[in-house]
């Protein structure tokens, strides 16, 4: 099934900005859309319901009528512990986001609400059960968060994730999990994916309002400085280990029986305010750089990764 043609405006890049939460805000997503790729913001970034119109109002105010920019999409906490999805879904359906992304839940509470106005629902899963039970509320893709992506995380390696939900899925797929180069990114869509999902290779971007210190770890950390724990959320979630120490956890001896709450966005931000994420790509990162400048380099990544050549029966490029 091919990509439905509302998301394809203005794309020059087959990628979704990942909502992050305490980094994705109303000037990235632009940012984001302005340089062709789907920008995307989690609506609890938002202190209150109140500010969260005025994003979204700012958001469509600069691309809804920008004959240049792609799409844009919402990213909303479907876990029922939210207390405040009622109130962000009631945002969303006045702005009309042509994509909202759901996460940690199933998508089941927003989706008839969102097809209402037109809009698109894509679900975010971390496993191929998951993929299962979110394709059968009728949401229109998949976001697979695969092994290796940076915050809330999948087990499962994306080579794996894409197979077994193609096997029962010919909906846009889009796959997330270490994919910070255009080279990733390409090959995201040979492993059958329509979309790759990219956080950690934008989190240090000017246009992101994560601190300046944060940005600054993120160039600096590679592979190795990543952990996996749930001792922050009680999800399991990659952290930088700098930020661990920094914030007095042991990366070595993390808390293990926290539990997933949701109530209160802002309580939960407190989590992550010093502590940070970022994925196993993170070592892709150079530099602080506007969204424009890292977007036309993954571009010109991808251009020259689809001109690679294949290899012959024997072994040997043509």
């Amino acid at each position: 099934m091919p990509m439905p043609a509302p998301l394809q405006r203005n794309m020059t890049l087959p990628a979704i900005g990942a909502p992050m939460f305490l980094i994705s805000g109303p000037d990235m997503v632009i940012a984001q859309a302005k340089a062709g790729m789907i920008g995307s913001f989690p609506t609890p970034n938002a202190r209150t319901p109140d500010i969260l119109d005025g994003w979204m109002r700012q958001i469509s105010d600069a691309l809804d009528n920008d004959p240049a920019a792609a799409v844009w999409a919402a990213n909303l906490v479907v876990h029922p512990s939210n207390d405040r999805l009622p109130a962000d879904l009631d945002c969303v359906l006045r702005h009309r986001p042509p994509l909202v992304i759901t996460a940690l839940g199933s998508p089941a509470r927003v989706v008839d609400a969102v097809h209402g106005y037109g809009g698109l629902v894509f679900a975010d899963v971390n496993s191929v059960g998951f993929a299962r039970k979110a394709a059968a509320t009728g949401v229109d893709g998949l976001v697979l968060v695969a092994s290796g992506a940076g915050g809330h995380t999948g087990q499962t390696a994306g080579f794996a994730f894409v197979e077994e939900v193609r096997q029962f899925w010919d909906g846009p797929i889009v796959l997330g999990g270490a994919i910070s180069t255009g080279h990733a990114i390409r090959a995201a869509e040979i492993l059958g994916a329509d979309l790759a999902y990219l956080g950690t290779a934008l989190i240090a971007c000017d246009e992101s309002i994560a601190e300046g210190d944060y940005k600054q770890m993120v160039v600096a950390a590679g592979a190795e400085d990543i952990v996996a724990s749930k001792g922050i959320t009680g999800v399991t979630a990659i952290w930088l280990r700098s930020s661990l120490i920094a914030a007095g956890y042991d990366p070595a001896n993390m808390p293990g029986d926290k539990k997933p709450n949701f109530e209160n966005a802002q309580d939960d931000a407190k989590a992550w305010k010093n502590v940070w994420a970022a994925g196993q790509g993170v070592g892709a990162v150079k530099a602080v750089e506007p969204m424009a400048q890292i977007v036309a380099r993954l571009k010109k990544e991808y251009d020259a990764a689809c001109l690679l050549p294949r290899f012959d029966a024997k072994g040997a490029k043509p």
